[in-house]
């Protein structure tokens, strides 16, 4: 199960939210436009911030999540295509940080500029008043940035007239947990469920203890330990993943479209630009865009189960429908 969700209307500036219902401090921006119609308190459970490009709608946002999330204790990995590094520097470097060293906490960036073979990544500290630190250079595979116990963040290298990243958020598998089973073995539910899924997720032994707390009828609490294996066979329904992806500043052509389509194969939904109706096709190639019969292509070849489309030029004010509808007719037949 999983929160996503576009943070303006298709009209705005692009960018969507994520977040997964099991693992809410694992929250994730696409893009990073104004971010003002986001709760402050989505924006302070994100870790992953993945962006596309560093044009003003796609980052003007960067001040907004800095200025939120300064004096926490949070980590945040930002990643983005060639030139984010100076970029982001050069946001920072925007301000003075005389005071910061007095704050409790050390609020943390993890910057990771991505080329076509390689990755540099660099750390920005508050209390060190975000100086750069710790680079590093490695290679990066095909198509793969993150991989963790829990889930994989892949991107695609896309034209844009400048390079521009997609990204696709794939959860390796599914923990249903059968609450009758928990009745029946006399388990309450609770945050324990949470740190048990971590333990799969991480493939811990099958003799490593779960410990359950459970209240009792005089308000006491009361201690349980049972073996992963036991548990996880009992009362827990292993399924596939799902995947969410985000496409956004992408010309039309036979390359860009072969990496949209294996990008998002199979996704549960994409998010994916339609700037233009497909009549005006030449002004979105000129424009490096697509149109909303592209998008919608894209979203059938990859055979995606939902999709929604954004980043509407202004030139279709109120004719929002039209958009949506074509990009359904091309999805429909391709």
């Amino acid at each position: 199960m999983f929160t996503a969700f576009l943070i303006h209307e298709p009209s705005g500036d692009p960018g969507a939210y994520l977040e997964f219902k099991f693992r809410p401090h694992d929250a994730f921006l696409f893009d990073l436009g104004d971010l003002h119609p986001l709760a402050p308190k989505r924006i302070r459970k994100v870790s992953y911030v993945l962006v596309s490009h560093t044009h003003m709608d796609h980052f003007i946002g960067f001040d907004h999540l800095l200025r939120l999330c300064l004096g926490r204790d949070q980590h945040i990995a930002l990643f983005g295509p060639p030139g984010f590094l100076s970029h982001v520097e050069s946001k920072l470097g925007a301000y003075t940080w005389n005071l910061v060293e007095n704050y409790t906490n050390d609020f943390e960036l993890t910057v990771s500029e991505i080329h076509e073979s390689f990755r540099i990544t660099r750390t920005y500290r508050c209390r060190n008043f975000f100086r750069p630190e710790d680079e590093k250079r490695s290679p990066v595979s095909r198509t793969t940035l993150v991989d963790t116990g829990a889930f994989r963040i892949h991107f695609a290298r896309l034209d844009h007239a400048i390079p521009s990243l997609a990204y696709a958020i794939e959860e390796k598998i599914r923990l249903n947990i059968k609450r009758n089973v928990l009745q029946e073995m006399g388990l309450p539910t609770g945050a324990w469920i949470n740190r048990f899924k971590e333990q799969i997720l991480h493939q811990e032994a099958p003799e490593t203890p779960v410990r359950v707390l459970s209240k009792e009828p005089d308000g006491s609490v009361k201690e349980t330990f049972l073996p992963l294996g036991l548990l996880k066979e009992k009362a827990v329904k292993i399924t596939a993943g799902q995947k969410i992806c985000y496409i956004s500043d992408v010309l039309w052509s036979e390359a860009n479209v072969e990496k949209m389509v294996e990008l998002a194969q199979g996704a549960e939904l994409l998010f994916i630009e339609a700037p233009f109706l497909h009549e005006d096709r030449e002004i979105a190639a000129r424009k490096h865009h697509l149109t909303a019969r592209q998008a919608g292509t894209i979203a059938s070849l990859a055979r995606v189960k939902r999709f929604v489309v954004f980043h509407f030029s202004p030139k279709y004010a109120g004719r929002h429908e039209a958009l949506q509808h074509e990009a359904l007719e091309a999805y429909n037949n391709p």
